[in-house]
């Protein structure tokens, strides 16, 4: 089955939520789905594996595709984290300084696919 698609207008609500303070495990969720969802389209693929958990997961960027086990290429972050750096609150190299991402891989540097636009 399909991942459900977030609309548009619910991703950008949530996030206007979580900009002011809304932590609620539902608006986050929201809103980390939408941000992924806009990572897919913005560089689909199957060679990086981007987590952030226990809200979602997607597999992103051309290239060599993994079938079975850890893929070789995974990028792994809280979702404060992941908003702050999907909507460019915070770099992609200072996160990373300050250890807040997880990235294996010779794929797994998203700097220049972030911020998205939302």
């Amino acid at each position: 089955m399909p991942a459900r698609r977030i609309e548009i207008a619910d991703g950008r609500a949530a996030l206007a939520a979580v900009e002011v303070g809304d932590t609620t495990r539902p608006v986050t969720a929201t809103a980390v789905r939408y941000l992924l969802q806009l990572l897919d389209e913005k560089a689909p693929g199957n060679s990086v594996e981007v987590r952030v958990p226990p809200f979602g997961a997607v597999q992103v960027v051309q290239g060599p595709r993994h079938t079975r086990g850890t893929p070789p290429n995974v990028v792994e972050m809280d979702a404060a984290t992941w908003i702050a750096l999907a909507t460019g609150a915070q770099t992609w190299a200072e996160a990373v300084a300050a250890g807040r991402v997880s990235a294996s891989g010779v794929r797994a540097d998203l700097s220049d696919l972030l911020p998205l636009r939302t």
